[in-house]
């Protein structure tokens, strides 16, 4: 799932109503996942990431904290050089907190620069931050991802881009290859990437944690639904409405759909629009994709990018993997 911060906070009923005309109009019908994040939403999310099936957030928290000292090391240039350590979708911060607090401790000469085109999240964030870390030198940068790094590429000091919680995972393969070697061409040769990706393990573990026994991953599909009717004015009636969510273990793809209990046609007050929905008839809302570490070194070498470093728990159900450019011949 991706992170919460990673929803546009301005001008989103313009860009809803772009999104929702044109994921509509498809066939299967889409809408993206990044407009699961209104206020319930999020609330939702935080609920789901306590949950006993959802094993991601817990699991990559857990490789910060029992790995800080190899990550840091992992990540900052020789010679205790000054770098900037730049966090892409930065959320709440919850990970990346542990390794702030490592840095600080080690006497690291960085600043620590959130990155997210809502305003909302980074103040958020920086007040936190200010609170838990008043010593750490914080810049956040609002801004779409290749925006901020454009910013920061225009000086010589190194960098180290976070990209965390399987973010990655909500790319669909041409999409994801195509971002990676986008985030490539800003790197310098001292430069690094950390990416998170949660690995391919038993088929039933991962269906599990997005269709959790208590109902709440349902319920945080179905908001996007509700969110709809608020926004919209459209009157989907959400108990003729079901979530549904399947692992397909050949391509490492977690699917999640919106399925229509009967024939029925939703009408959108303020787009003027009708759209009919079939009996069982879906929507679908979210791809994530689990990973194997042949299939990280390949996307990784398809970008000019090599694994420099690979951490992952003991159950290997998550891996943290560092990157850097390729040597130039």
């Amino acid at each position: 799932m991706p992170a919460p911060s990673s929803a546009p906070a301005s001008a989103i009923d313009t860009d809803l109503a772009q999104h929702v005309r044109q994921g509509l109009s498809r066939t299967p019908k889409t809408l993206s996942s990044m407009y699961f994040y209104d206020d319930e939403g999020s609330r939702l999310f935080q609920q789901i990431m306590q949950l006993p099936e959802y094993y991601p957030t817990r699991t990559e928290l857990g490789i910060f904290t029992t790995q800080q000292a190899a990550i840091s090391k992992a990540l900052r240039p020789a010679g205790n050089q000054p770098f900037r350590l730049l966090e892409l979708g930065a959320g709440d911060g919850l990970k990346t907190k542990v390794l702030l607090r490592h840095l600080l401790e080690e006497k690291a000469r960085f600043t620590y620069e959130p990155v997210d085109i809502s305003s909302g999240a980074l103040s958020g964030l920086a007040a936190s931050l200010q609170k838990e870390l008043p010593q750490l030198q914080v810049e956040p940068i609002e801004a779409d991802y290749f925006s901020a790094l454009a910013q920061v590429r225009q000086d010589d000091v190194p960098k180290a881009v976070l990209f965390l919680g399987s973010n990655i995972g909500n790319f669909l393969p041409d999409d994801r290859q195509k971002f990676l070697q986008q985030l490539s061409g800003y790197l310098g040769p001292d430069d690094r990437l950390l990416i998170g990706f949660d690995l391919q393990k038993d088929p039933r573990l991962i269906r599990a944690a997005y269709d959790d026994r208590q109902g709440v991953t349902a319920a945080f599909n179905l908001n996007l639904l509700a969110r709809l009717n608020r926004e919209l004015g459209a009157d989907f009636d959400l108990q003729h409405w079901a979530h549904y969510t399947d692992y397909d273990p050949l391509d490492g793809a977690v699917r999640s759909f919106l399925v229509s209990r009967r024939a029925q046609t939703v009408h959108f007050a303020d787009l003027n629009l009708h759209v009919p929905f079939a009996a069982w008839e879906i929507i679908h809302t979210e791809n994530s994709y689990k990973f194997t570490r042949p299939q990280i070194e390949e996307l990784a070498a398809a970008a000019d990018l090599q694994v420099v470093d690979f951490f992952t728990d003991e159950r290997q159900y998550f891996a943290d993997v560092v990157l850097a450019p390729v040597p130039s011949a």
